[in-house]
């Protein structure tokens, strides 16, 4: 039984449950991803794992609703149970076949935008117990937008908040507050993008002027989670790739970013039209 130990709304539409798991949070590694799926018929749904606790058994997923399958995960309450929890999926963060000695001489840079701040958390709480230095970006259109920012606080070296609108911390985007850091004397030696995939292509583009080195997370590309749909293709360094597989995490500079927006807008009407149709299942009977 995948029993929900605790839920939380972050924002009106961004959910975080702690979730029984034990066999999946005992082998879960920073980067990767698991499958939710809500109930017998329900849709096999990608999830980045934003935390997991091997003593607790239990993995942390954040869901921000967007269609019908979103919201049927995010209407379960605590004591209820997902049909099935399976991972973990894709590829571990790179980092963690660094050693001791590398990681300290490391100045790593996270740029997390909206629901993508969550999964960053997991590698920059184990990038900071391994003694490597960490400064996190977090960018949201409003301060009402913002998640896990106390979390991050705890864990890195310095957190800089950014907003488009000014409501809290650096007036403007990532990018923008990134540049200005690196004006200031900062030294990354690393960058790590996870957020929408413009934000992403604009962060690689920024770091290439830099000239840090970045890594972006593909994780908006899954469907199926597995590669058999094909979904998640996407075109690194001149080959096709497979995201769910391959991925998450590819070197930013590699990336086709408008070939990639190109696949994901091809889901924008079902995701629409899914949302249209759905049936709240809040305060029903299973």
């Amino acid at each position: 039984m995948y029993t929900i130990l605790s839920k939380e709304m972050l924002t009106p539409n961004i959910c975080r449950m702690k979730v029984r798991a034990p066999r999946l949070a005992s082998s879960a590694k920073p980067g990767q991803f698991l499958i939710v799926r809500a109930d017998e018929k329900g849709e096999r749904i990608p999830l980045t794992i934003s935390d997991y606790d091997a003593a607790q058994g239990s993995v942390t997923i954040v869901t921000q609703q967007i269609g019908a399958s979103s919201a049927d995960i995010i209407s379960f309450e605590e004591g209820e149970a997902f049909a099935d929890v399976v991972g973990p999926l894709g590829l571990p963060s790179e980092f963690l076949t660094k050693s001791a000695e590398e990681l300290s001489a490391q100045h790593y840079v996270f740029i997390a935008g909206g629901l993508g701040t969550a999964p960053v958390y997991p590698q920059v709480k184990w990038l900071h117990e391994h003694g490597a230095k960490v400064d996190v970006i977090i960018g949201a259109r409003t301060k009402d937008l913002l998640i896990y920012t106390e979390e991050l606080g705890a864990v890195c070296d310095n957190l800089h908040i950014c907003t488009d609108d000014g409501s809290c911390g650096f007036h403007g985007v990532g990018t923008a507050k990134l540049e200005a850091l690196v004006a200031a004397g900062e030294k990354f030696t690393q960058a790590v993008a996870i957020g929408p995939m413009i934000m992403m292509k604009f962060a690689t583009l920024t770091c290439k002027k830099l000239g840090i080195p970045i890594v972006v997370s593909l994780n908006t590309l899954m469907v199926d989670g597995t590669g058999m749909c094909g979904a998640c293709r996407v075109t690194v360094g001149g080959k096709t790739r497979f995201a769910c597989v391959e991925g998450p995490e590819f070197d930013g500079y590699e990336v086709d970013f408008d070939e990639a927006m190109r696949r994901q807008g091809q889901y924008k009407a079902e995701e629409l039209e899914e949302k249209e149709h759905h049936v709240c299942r809040i305060g029903r009977g299973k």
